[in-house]
């Protein structure tokens, strides 16, 4: 097995947070001769391809995303929707199995990789590939909230439920407050597209996968995959950590423009991924805070709730204080290319697995605000 090289297919969740983590997975696999085929959203393809390490190996395929009513015209990934519309991103991609069934005929793939389109292991059982499960969030997080032991779709999920873990999770200090409870039920229940709550569609995929793989290592993590693969009688790969290989590529001009003002290692970077939305109140604090370090600043982050643009969500005087200092953009950034920017001496992060490894490869000191 160790001399052999095998095909791999990778269909991550439509969310830039997931298809990132997902590359990275590719090129290591990649350094080891597999080849790996990429379904990712067409438009979404020119923000990661600089990030193929491999392009002999490691091919894109664009897919394109169905429209579905509520999405607006043009939207592939939960990164160009409000969070209440990321059902409706599931949806979507719930309508390419079609599309993915035909490509893995063709391609015929030894594994599939996959998270959230739950549809996945049935069709490949059919084609007679294997599906692995590959979750890029903690093992300890999957085993907390998503354990069979917890009877979810029996007897539902409230708030209090998730004060305490499931019977059999391996000792450790892990509890919930109990508005990080109710938020996380609330989450975990609601309709996730398709008519599926985001619990079924999770519980599915991890049930019905053949082999199970986390973005950590046993040494972290070990009880807590161990006890997820003992719940859902599945064998359990540990890929390690996966810290991104340093990029090839130049920042776009645009960006070394802006950053290229400021002296060394004195810019903070504020980025939040692609999933995190802020109530205005905590991002006015936010970017309050920043002015008072006196430190210029770049701020990557979604508008928060109810308001449409990050500028409109601003304090009072904010931009006009900033005379330059400051810039605020609430689009997608390559964060791994401007963490390793001479200018960039500090992350602000929401502490996002991807995030974090992407930052263990640059020389930025870590602000951890844990979302």
């Amino acid at each position: 097995m160790a001399d052999r090289s095998f095909h791999i297919a990778m269909y991550p969740w439509f969310a830039l947070g997931h298809i990132t983590p997902y590359v990275h997975m590719a090129n290591k696999l990649a350094e080891r001769g597999h080849k790996i085929s990429f379904f990712l959203p067409a438009k979404t393809q020119h923000k990661v391809e600089a990030f193929n390490l491999h392009p002999h190996l490691i091919t894109f395929i664009p897919i394109v995303v169905p429209h579905v009513e509520g999405l607006p015209l043009g939207a592939e990934t939960t990164n160009d929707v409000p969070f209440p519309l990321h059902p409706l991103i599931m949806t979507a991609m719930d309508l390419t199995e079609p599309d993915i069934e035909a490509y893995l005929r063709q391609l015929k793939p030894h594994f599939a990789f996959y998270d959230f389109t739950c549809w996945l292991p049935a069709l490949t059982r059919r084609l007679g590939i294997k599906s692995v499960v590959y979750c890029i969030i903690s093992s300890a997080t999957i085993g907390y909230l998503l354990s069979p032991a917890r009877k979810t779709l029996e007897k539902g999920m409230t708030g209090s439920d998730l004060l305490e873990p499931p019977q059999g999770f391996p000792s450790s200090s892990i509890r919930l407050r109990a508005h990080e409870a109710q938020a996380l039920a609330a989450v975990t229940t609601m309709d996730y597209g398709s008519g599926l709550s985001f619990v079924e569609r999770q519980l599915m995929s991890l049930s019905d996968c053949d082999i199970i793989g986390f973005k950590t290592c046993r040494e972290i993590e070990g009880p807590y995959g161990e006890y997820i693969g003992s719940q859902f009688g599945k064998p359990v790969i540990f890929a390690g950590p996966v810290v991104p290989n340093p990029p090839k590529i130049a920042l776009e001009k645009q960006w070394e423009k802006l950053l290229s003002k400021f002296q060394p290692k004195t810019v903070i970077f504020c980025a939040f991924g692609s999933e995190c939305v802020l109530k205005k109140d905590r991002f006015q604090e936010l970017v309050l805070g920043l002015e008072l370090t006196g430190l210029p600043f770049l701020v990557a982050l979604k508008p928060p709730m109810g308001a449409e643009t990050i500028e409109s969500a601003l304090p009072e005087g904010f931009q006009e204080r900033l005379e330059g200092r400051g810039i605020l953009y609430g689009g997608w950034v390559p964060q791994q290319l401007i963490l390793r920017h001479r200018s960039v001496g500090y992350f602000v992060t929401h502490c996002g697995s991807g995030s974090l490894a992407e930052a263990m490869v640059s020389d930025c000191q870590l602000v951890l605000l844990p979302h």
